[in-house]
């Protein structure tokens, strides 16, 4: 995991253009959607997850897995596609997600995920696009 600066800056004013208001809220904002709500929890095709705010590939669809959180939930990102920094809001201590290149939030990561990385990346569906192989 890393922490290192992102390399795609923009203005709060274009980041509220190029994205939804639910997206912003998520990204920007560092929100949650609601468990179950987006339509990428169920994809199950051959393809990429992209980030929604920059295009970065974040996860590689043969690293999802079902996680009964009701959010897309893979074992590991992309090498280099994620930064990582600790969470200490809403009274708890977590590790945030986000993307390398643009700092959007995704998500978080716990260790309770299945071999072989025993991580689960669990990751707001509205902060990603899917492109097919």
């Amino acid at each position: 995991m890393s922490t290192a600066a992102a390399t795609l800056v923009r203005t709060d004013e274009e980041w509220r253009r190029l994205l939804t208001p639910e997206q912003y809220y998520i990204m920007r904002q560092h929100g949650t959607e609601r468990p179950g709500s987006c339509a990428l929890l169920h994809e199950k095709r051959q393809g990429t997850f992209t980030c929604a705010g920059c295009g970065q590939p974040l996860f590689a669809s043969g690293g999802k897995f079902e996680s009964g959180t009701g959010w897309p939930s893979f074992g590991a990102p992309i090498e280099g596609s994620v930064i990582t920094t600790v969470d200490r809001s809403h009274g708890m201590v977590r590790t945030e997600v986000s993307c390398s290149r643009c700092a959007s939030h995704l998500g978080h990561v716990f260790d309770d995920g299945p071999p072989p990385t025993f991580l689960r990346y669990c990751i707001n569906g509205v902060a990603m696009n899917f492109e097919p192989a």
